[in-house]
């Protein structure tokens, strides 16, 4: 399979692709200090308190994780990538890595209660940032038709957060600027890793294979992915 190199190559910074989730991330630190967004926050968990009463949905600890797992596979079902899996999962083990250590170095430094518990790592949501970094890269790779798709997965698991009462609104804003910029930061450091490791432009002839697993321990499912470049 060859593939343009127009559509292959890394996409390398602009300031312009910082003031989205900039932006996002701004308003949401705003929100721990100021009293008035604090009084919607209070609004909003009101409001889910009387929408959900004692029935629960936690579809969100599960549905955080479609995005990424449809960014590495769509290719494999028919969907035509931009760029060879070793590429993208370079960049979706780059944004990850990003978007995690950005979530909990925020989560311990600012310590925002949760509105639920008395746990303080409430800001910013981490299942938030999770489904909307995979959005980002679905978007990013396979173009705004689908990423609309995504990002109404992403829309829906930032909702489910507020309705489960596990966060703020304020934190479900900056987790989707957290997750849109680490998404966008694995594909600025695309064109390095392509000249690190000197991937060229030819096919590959690649092969995956996906096993669903149960872990007995602790109640999970998973997909265990064997690929072999």
């Amino acid at each position: 399979r060859d593939v343009a190199p127009t559509l292959r190559e890394g996409r390398s910074f602009r300031p312009s692709q910082i003031i989205l989730p900039v932006s996002l991330i701004a308003v949401g630190t705003f929100g721990v200090c100021n009293a008035g967004f604090k009084h919607v926050n209070r609004s909003v968990r009101d409001g889910m308190d009387r929408l959900r009463g004692n029935h629960y949905f936690h579809a969100d600890d599960y549905v955080q994780y479609v995005p990424v797992i449809s960014y590495l596979g769509l290719d494999f079902l028919g969907v035509k990538a931009r760029r060879f899996f070793k590429e993208r999962l370079a960049v979706g083990t780059t944004a990850h890595l990003s978007m995690a250590s950005i979530v909990n170095v925020t989560k311990y430094s600012i310590k925002e209660p949760r509105p639920d518990t008395v746990q303080r790592n409430s800001f910013p949501s981490g299942h938030t940032a999770t489904v909307f970094t995979g959005a980002e890269l679905i978007r990013m790779e396979y173009g705004n038709g689908i990423g609309i798709g995504a990002y109404t997965v992403a829309v829906g698991v930032g909702f489910l957060r507020l309705y489960n009462g596990r966060h703020w609104l304020n934190d479900i804003v900056a987790g989707a600027g957290v997750g849109i910029l680490s998404a966008r930061i694995g594909y600025w450091m695309l064109p390095l890793y392509q000249k690190w490791f000197k991937w060229d432009r030819r096919s590959t002839g690649n092969v995956m294979v996906l096993v669903p697993g149960y872990n007995y321990g602790d109640h999970s499912f998973s997909i265990n992915m064997a690929y072999m470049f």
